[in-house]
């Protein structure tokens, strides 16, 4: 999650799938409208074909052979992982997705994977603040209640990347989310060392998060986004990568238990938002 849009929300979540990987089997859940996210662009380039959510119809049950046959399968160096997206043509008319965290923890339940990362596009300050005022529930919070939920909370090392991230830190601390479990994540915007605002605000902060990962600089993620080729990729980027995937598993741990206790299973039934039960 991030506070605003540029965070490298879905270049995170590209890079701690390929790592999680080889811990368990993988999906990357794919929240954004389909005209505003990257995610079908990769799946139609790279050859990884699949129907997408479009497959999923809300009005009949489905087996796990279905939903996993909707996913786009990504190869990375440690294993495959899948992709759920919005797979269609530009001209198609939107999906009616629900916003519900329940229903995305349900289908991935359902389809057999492991781990779920979600790569949302709400902004989570303004999610909070929106919920305070209006008494509606938070998807932030909601998605925080999951089991054995992480927090990826994204940020450019900028020091207007900083501003809105120090901003959402105070919102997040000020409603008690569970900062403790939360990994940060500040996504370099060019090569050298972190501007000094940048290192002050990761020193204050990795006494309240559980981790501060700081991703370096790539120019061939800068260059051509979830298209670039593993092969390319930095070493620093992988082992930025694979700190965050540890500090992801140590924060789970650490709050849930080690080993992770079985997850709880989700209802069968349809959810009160439809569009994805199983």
């Amino acid at each position: 999650m991030a506070a605003a849009g540029g965070s490298a929300r879905s270049t995170v979540a590209h890079l701690l799938a390929d790592e999680l990987a080889r811990a368990a089997d993988t999906l990357v859940a794919d929240l954004s409208p389909r005209l505003a996210s990257p995610w079908p662009a990769l799946t139609a380039g790279a050859g990884l074909q699949a129907p997408g959510l479009a497959a999923l119809p809300p009005d009949r049950p489905m087996r796990r052979e279905d939903i996993r046959s909707a996913a786009a399968v990504r190869q990375s160096a440690h294993g495959a992982w899948a992709v759920l997206t919005d797979a269609r043509e530009w001209h198609a008319a939107p999906l009616d997705l629900p916003a519900e965290p329940a229903a995305w923890y349900q289908l991935a339940a359902a389809g057999g994977w492991q781990a779920l990362l979600a790569d949302t596009s709400h902004p989570a300050a303004h999610d909070l603040i929106e919920s305070r005022c209006s008494g509606a529930p938070s998807l932030t919070r909601t998605w925080c209640a999951l089991p054995f939920s992480v927090p990826v909370l994204c940020a450019q090392s900028t020091a207007a990347g900083i501003q809105a991230l120090q901003q959402a830190v105070m919102v997040l601390n000020a409603e008690d989310m569970p900062l403790h479990r939360t990994v940060v994540v500040l996504a370099a915007t060019a090569d050298g060392r972190p501007p000094a605002v940048v290192r002050a605000a990761a020193t204050m902060l990795s006494v309240r998060a559980a981790a501060v990962i700081h991703l370096p600089y790539d120019p061939d993620i800068r260059a051509n986004g979830l298209h670039a080729q593993p092969s390319r990729i930095r070493t620093r980027t992988r082992h930025a990568a694979g700190e965050l995937a540890t500090a992801v598993l140590a924060a789970a741990r650490e709050a849930f238990g080690d080993p992770l206790p079985d997850a709880p299973q989700p209802a069968t039934r349809p959810l009160s938002a439809p569009a994805l039960s199983v």
